[in-house]
């Protein structure tokens, strides 16, 4: 069954700096009520940056003729294909300072495009990072070096089509490039969803989450982008390739698993045929708060270990819970959340409830469609703040503040300590680098039988200047944490550039000898997303 593309109906102009809208972001007098509660900061913020005060040299190739329609050299598009939107961009944007802006910008619209693109770029010595929304926040979409002749960024977003629909399998054929509300809008008409919401959902593509096996919404069960794909088309260098769809194969190793976090060093994933589900009808959600944040864990634990699976588990350490305002008395917060499309959830939210208070927490009114109550103001306020977060952050870098957000996961018997330690080591290092006291919050994002996954925040005020040496050692100082704790470097965020070091010191060194070897199969002329996962 074909499906129609829908536009995503908003004029709004992206931000070539910073996060999200250039709307959205925080004026100057919101900045600078938001520095004054970190000591330290700027007295006033830095200035929006422009395009027109950057030095965007001329390109250093030219592509032929048959594909100069896919190009562009514009200033501004370039620019905005420049770096992702970690910290560490957002803090080179605002001093003007992006890196290496690419000399190309190119939208191809099918997948002989992006294979002719391919040959030409292996050709005359040009790197190609494949981008979906720019939403990288570990160094993934940016070239750092000077080994290549020119730069050209492959913009996937102009191949952002459902092409097909089975329903009698529930899956779709979907192109890479579609960002998360035009794909999802495509879907709407036929009451299915893939329902994978990232934090990026909005400025982020399928193709991106299937490159950086991306988390999304759900905290326990499908946790990852991995879970909903039934087979992958991918363009190398060395030729295209499709999977087949099955619903599961022993067939030797899985072709897809190769692609699957490959951040574009490998291929570029041109389509997917994604697993779908119906809409979900029955919801409802409650908030549960601890005295204590030890209980709290054994709480989530206990939760994890039941056959409950609830789509929301998060939570919230008492920094984390006073920043999103889920509460204001220095007690942590457990989101808890259900959903189905089939039948009420109410009893699965209750018992989730029942062993939470077995474990000393304090259940707020459960609310949703279930429920007569309104929505719980603990939920409400985390999932506002949630999704404002990403701005706020950009408001406290215009003020100088380093910001930053990691990720991790590690089994439930290294978890208390490896939370203990984060806050003690990294709030120790921002110490050093800045003499500044650091706020290291925490929350648990996803959560599993064995293991959760800990996602911290760190903010302190930076040394004017030289923020983004700050946050080097800051990011150091968490990897080494992380790596004598047995965590991963990153559960949902990808390697990029900036995890390398922790990436290759984690992964087994025959699977390293076989990615060299897979790269210099597919990619001869090592021209694809260098730097990336493998030299």
């Amino acid at each position: 069954m074909p499906a129609t593309p829908s536009d995503p109906g908003t004029s709004r102009t992206r931000s070539w700096w910073g996060w999200g809208y250039a709307d959205a972001h925080p004026d100057d007098a919101e900045c600078a009520a938001m520095g004054a509660l970190l000591p330290g900061t700027l007295a006033r913020p830095l200035p929006i940056p422009r395009v027109t005060d950057l030095s965007v040299g001329r390109p250093g190739a030219t592509p032929p003729p048959a594909l100069a329609h896919l190009i562009t050299t514009d200033p501004e598009a370039r620019a905005s294909h420049a770096m992702g939107k970690a910290y560490r961009d957002i803090i080179r944007a605002l001093r003007g300072r992006p890196g290496r802006i690419p000399d190309l910008v190119a939208r191809p619209t099918d997948e002989q495009e992006v294979a002719d693109l391919l040959d030409w770029a292996g050709g005359h010595d040009v790197a190609v990072i494949p981008f979906g929304g720019g939403s990288s926040v570990v160094g993934g979409v940016e070239y750092r070096g000077d080994t290549h002749r020119a730069v050209l960024s492959l913009d996937m977003t102009s191949m952002n089509r459902v092409l097909e629909i089975d329903t009698a399998s529930r899956s779709a054929r979907i192109q890479a490039g579609a960002l998360g509300p035009v794909l999802e809008e495509q879907l709407r008409p036929h009451g299915l969803t893939l329902r994978h919401f990232p934090q990026s959902f909005e400025f982020s593509t399928l193709g991106g989450w299937l490159a950086t096996r991306a988390g999304g919404h759900y905290a326990t069960v499908h946790t990852h982008i991995d879970d909903f794909v039934q087979s992958l088309n991918v363009v190398t260098p060395a030729g295209a390739g499709r999977s087949w769809r099955l619903p599961a194969s022993g067939a030797g190793p899985s072709p897809d698993r190769l692609f699957l976090g490959s951040e574009g060093a490998l291929g570029v994933i041109t389509e997917a045929w994604m697993r779908l589900q119906e809409r979900p009808r029955f919801k409802a959600s409650a908030s549960v708060a601890f005295a204590d944040f030890h209980q709290a864990l054994d709480a989530v634990r206990a939760i994890a270990q039941s056959d409950l699976a609830p789509a929301n588990c998060r939570l919230l350490d008492p920094g984390e819970a006073l920043l999103s305002g889920a509460s204001h008395d220095g007690s942590a917060v457990l989101v808890l959340g259900f959903e189905s499309a089939t039948a009420r959830v109410d009893d699965r939210l209750t018992s989730a409830l029942d062993l939470a208070r077995s474990y000393g927490g304090r259940a707020g009114t459960p609310a949703g469609p279930d429920h007569e109550a309104p929505a719980d103001a603990a939920v409400s306020a985390w999932r506002s703040t949630f999704l404002r977060m990403p701005y706020l952050r950009d408001g406290l870098a215009r003020m100088g503040a380093v910001v930053d957000t990691f990720e991790t996961a590690a089994t439930w018997d290294r978890i208390p300590a490896l939370i203990d330690a984060v806050r003690t080591e990294v709030g120790a290092a921002a110490l050093k680098a800045t003499g500044h006291p650091a706020t290291v919050n925490c929350r648990l994002t996803h959560v599993y039988p064995d293991g959760a996954a800990p996602y911290f925040t760190v903010a302190v005020a930076g040394r004017p200047g030289d923020e983004v040496e700050v946050w080097d050692d800051i990011k150091a100082a968490a990897g080494d944490v992380l790596h004598r704790h047995r965590a991963t470097i990153t559960h949902h965020h990808a390697v990029g550039r900036d995890h390398r070091p922790g990436y290759d010191l984690q992964r087994p060194e025959p699977f390293a000898l076989a990615l060299r070897a897979a790269k210099d199969a597919l990619d001869p002329h090592r021209i694809l997303n260098p730097g990336v996962l493998i030299d």
